[in-house]
């Protein structure tokens, strides 16, 4: 299948596109569940494993192998004939996202909320932030980048390199920044959250791939197999977040402010995040087509994974969980507000697209 033609064929859902208001209705939908059925995420709560919710851990792997059956790591072997958009993507996401995520997320948490968020949860949602901060999207950014005309082949590089880079990369940024904040780290526990997060449904999704194409051919992997688990992730991330909810619920409740006093940092952050690398990619004369994505997949976040480690290191009834909830609250409607800005300041970069 051609990516011109891939490109012309995606889109954003009608799940995706509302993610928003199905995570509200499951913030509402859990918070209920808590105050008037207990039982259920009491219930819940005893199906740990190595402090891994059991149900939450089946839910987030419908979540995160459909994403994986979408990354070609075989087109890594041209990364070497574009490498300025790979390097914007690169250093945004590792060397300067985690720690300004941590700077924005610090002063306000700690310094502008002082009088309305107590130090130990400021201390939790910190974390929470860092997680999202430490994950770049792998996932979503698909559709970004095709709102925006963005070059698919490129942005599956970008995506692509991301993901190995995460296998290296998300566990030391992560433990160092959490160490920085005060927080106790579980090293062991943070080391098996990416293995089962990351490593074994990215295995999944590369052995799939391989017995699919094989099989059946790439065409039928596109157009067929892939699109079969279309809704899968969205459905899986819907029921985990209202599971979560159930165990946030008096969280919630007692502290419904919270949940916007969290996302001021987070939108800050995303909108930071995007212009330093659209903005690195113009003075760097790339084509619009390649600066949208590399913008984008910096703005925003593998969310499922930070929602994943967040669970499995401090649990689901942690307000670290709420904190990496909300940056799924926030993203969609901030990240078609982005859509809107690249896509209507096409006109600052290079008309003639020449990257195949």
């Amino acid at each position: 299948m051609s990516t011109d033609k891939k490109n012309k064929t995606e889109g954003i859902g009608f799940f995706e596109k509302y993610l928003t208001i199905w995570v509200i209705l499951c913030m509402v939908v859990g918070v209920l569940i808590s105050k008037f059925l207990p039982i259920i995420p009491e219930f819940l709560n005893k199906m740990e494993y190595a402090n891994v919710s059991i149900p939450i851990a089946i839910l987030i792997w419908l979540m995160i192998y459909p994403m994986m059956l979408k990354v070609d790591f075989k087109s890594i072997v041209n990364v070497g004939k574009n490498p300025k958009g790979l390097v914007v993507t690169w250093v945004t996401n590792w060397l300067i996202k985690p720690f300004t995520m941590y700077g924005i997320a610090f002063i306000f948490l700690y310094v502008i909320f002082k009088g309305a968020i107590p130090p130990d949860l400021a201390r939790d949602y910190l974390a929470g932030a860092v997680l999202l901060g430490a994950a770049p999207c792998t996932a979503m950014v698909f559709v970004w980048s095709h709102l925006t005309k963005g070059n698919p082949a490129y942005t599956l590089v970008q995506v692509a390199t991301n993901d190995l880079i995460i296998l290296i990369a998300f566990v030391p940024i992560v433990g160092f920044l959490l160490g920085i904040g005060g927080i106790s780290i579980p090293w062991a526990t943070l080391f098996l959250s990416v293995v089962l997060f990351v490593v074994i449904p990215l295995a999944g999704g590369m052995i799939t791939r391989h017995l699919v194409i094989k099989h059946k051919g790439e065409d039928y992997l596109e157009n067929v197999f892939i699109k079969k688990f279309s809704n899968v992730t969205i459905i899986g991330l819907l029921l985990t977040l209202t599971i979560i909810f159930s165990f946030q619920g008096d969280v919630i409740l007692g502290n419904p402010l919270h949940i916007v006093l969290i996302a001021i940092p987070l939108i800050i952050q995303t909108f930071l995040i995007f212009f330093i690398a659209y903005g690195w990619a113009k003075v760097w004369k790339l084509e619009h087509s390649v600066a949208a994505p590399a913008g984008m997949i910096g703005a925003s976040n593998f969310f499922e994974l930070a929602v994943a480690v967040a669970i499995a290191v401090f649990g689901a009834q942690s307000p670290v969980a709420l904190a990496t909830i909300v940056g799924v609250l926030v993203e969609v409607p901030v990240m078609l507000i982005l859509v809107k800005i690249a896509n209507n300041t096409r006109g600052w970069f290079d008309k003639e697209e020449n990257i195949n």
